[in-house]
């Protein structure tokens, strides 16, 4: 997309934001500055919906039996109701599927009715005290350090074979679940959600379309509070490339692989390596000069917006 359509379409996104009005931008386009578009597109990339997915409401009467849970840690046990039949100290769950048997409403040492949950692995039943009455309980239901498979089922169909663009350099590898650096802002597909770990619920596997590599990133669910996790936070559904015709081919690939160089701008620096954990102004009278300084002893430093020297 060439910068002079790329002004006539923000010129029509302006004229809508401050009238309310929608026109084609085509017919009265205006002058509008570089630094304008730089602006908008910066804000267009933010506006991104935020509930790309949809949100899986499973209250607890809706449960079925048999409904399947995953247990993310052994922690886990010590929210069980201790039990006379065996040791719950030495029983493993971790990484161990829990099916749902039913709910209990007893009263309580104040008298309200408040509900227990029954869950099995097969062998040992436990039970899981929520000491809310049943209309107290949120929708979705969710009980620490075990995710619903079915609002796991629920996020795969909705992401399955779905081509989309990774936002975040931050991989994990399939094999042993170790880190690894990989690349940003490049078309991959979506081959597999599985249940994730007791901070983020949700292991999305995906394949480089270009190259195939396979790898996959921690998320967490919609709706939830972390929502730099999210989907719309790792993910995009078009080509962030296209919002910045300016950047050399060059630059780019120095910012999808997470690199910066001299001369680069403030702005192809964020896109590369995300906003800095503090910026230091040095102002002078040869110039502006800034420090931008991120974890690990890393920093960039500017003058005049543009990169002359970094440490890494």
């Amino acid at each position: 997309m060439s910068v002079k359509w790329l002004k006539i379409l923000i010129s029509g996104w302006l004229a809508v934001t401050a009238t309310g009005c929608f026109f084609t931008g085509v017919e009265n386009t205006g002058k509008i500055s570089d630094k304008e578009v730089s602006k908008v597109i910066y804000e267009l990339e933010q506006r991104q919906p935020s509930a790309t997915l949809s949100i899986f409401a499973d209250s607890l009467p809706s449960w079925e039996l048999g409904k399947k849970f995953y247990a993310t840690d052994d922690q886990l046990r010590m929210l069980f109701e201790p039990s006379d039949q065996y040791d719950l100290d030495s029983i493993s769950l971790a990484g161990k599927v829990l099916t749902y048997e039913g709910y209990d409403t007893l009263p309580s040492i104040s008298g309200q009715k408040t509900v227990s949950i029954r869950f099995s692995n097969g062998v040992n039943h436990y039970i899981y005290h929520t000491h809310k009455a049943l209309d107290e309980l949120p929708v979705p239901y969710t009980i620490p350090l075990l995710i619903d498979m079915d609002m796991v089922d629920d996020i795969a169909k909705q992401l399955n074979k779905r081509e989309v663009y990774i936002k975040t350099p931050v991989w994990y590898r399939l094999q042993d679940e170790s880190m690894l650096k990989g690349r940003q802002y490049i078309a991959v597909r979506i081959v597999d959600v599985l249940p994730g770990n007791k901070v983020l619920p949700l292991k999305v596997v995906f394949e480089a379309i270009d190259n195939h590599e396979r790898a996959f990133v921690w998320m967490s669910a919609p709706g939830a509070t972390m929502r730099n996790r999210d989907f719309d936070s790792m993910f995009s559904l078009f080509n962030l490339r296209l919002l910045y015709p300016n950047i050399s081919d060059k630059t780019w690939n120095l910012i999808v692989n997470g690199n910066v160089a001299e001369e680069m701008t403030k702005e192809e620096c964020r896109l590369s390596l995300g906003a800095p954990q503090r910026i230091s102004p040095v102002p002078d009278q040869a110039g502006m000069r800034e420090y931008w300084y991120y974890d690990g002893g890393q920093y960039l430093y500017f003058v005049d917006g543009l990169l002359k020297s970094y440490r890494k």
